[in-house]
């Protein structure tokens, strides 16, 4: 599969480092413009409807992010480059969108492509472009929605609607508060850094929980949600457990 792309960076440098990486590790993507300027960027892929854009998040102009919202109808797949932004990747990963932590590794490179590609086929992009642009202006990160890999493809959930995520020999059942539960491809584990340092807290190897589902914490190592799931905490994981429980609640 032949793609498209066009690559946008401030910096000189980093456009012929990335299009020297492209041509020698990634042959089937043709590179049709490239751009230091970030309004120049938005009239091209207005123009050439890329299948693929290379993007720099920290642009003096404006943001990787500013661009993005600029787009009417973003249908094309997008690996974000950033050098270790946090918000920057915290935001891109909640969408399943590619990026690339600079200097840029090569096989990463390979790999990020790879999964565009893939993602070109499943023809997923505008709904995670669209959320990607809604997230970033949502400040309450119960508010935001995240991108789940299931079975079937992928869904677009409300964080504040997920009670819990539960581990099945290396599968995800995922509970809500309003549907039923939906089983993800990627494991528990996957979700436990994906939400790392949020308001999730793996009490099990087993079991996710959203901090504010909880209805009760038991003194024999329980917890029960809103959904009336009594769940097992690790006893490795009590002592941590209560004591973030207090600071939830300062």
């Amino acid at each position: 599969m032949n793609i498209r792309a066009i690559l946008i960076d401030d910096e000189r440098k980093a456009l012929a480092i990335l299009k020297n990486k492209l041509e020698r590790f990634c042959p089937n993507v043709s590179i049709i413009a490239e751009t230091q300027e970030p309004k120049k960027a938005i009239s091209l892929i207005q123009e050439l409807k890329p299948d693929l854009i290379f993007l720099d998040v920290a642009m003096p102009e404006m943001s990787g992010f500013d661009v993005l919202a600029k787009i009417e109808n973003p249908t094309f797949e997008i690996i974000f480059a950033t050098a270790f932004d946090n918000y920057a990747i915290e935001a891109i990963k909640h969408c399943a969108i590619g990026y690339l932590v600079k200097p840029v590794d090569n096989n990463d490179l390979v790999e990020a492509v790879s999964k565009a590609i893939q993602n070109i086929e499943d023809k997923s992009a505008l709904q995670k472009n669209k959320i990607l642009i809604e997230n970033l202006g949502i400040q309450t990160f119960q508010n935001k929605k995240i991108v789940i890999p299931c079975t079937e493809g992928l869904e677009f959930v409300q964080i504040s609607d997920i009670i819990h995520f539960q581990g099945e020999q290396g599968y995800t059942n995922i509970h809500f508060t309003n549907r039923k539960p939906i089983l993800s491809s990627h494991s528990i584990g996957y979700f436990s850094k994906l939400l790392e340092n949020k308001s999730f807290y793996l009490i099990h190897k087993s079991h996710l929980i959203n901090l504010n589902h909880i209805e009760k914490y038991l003194n024999e190592g329980f917890v029960i949600l809103t959904n009336n799931y009594k769940l097992p905490i690790s006893r490795n994981r009590r002592q941590d457990f209560l004591m973030l429980l207090k600071r939830e609640n300062k």
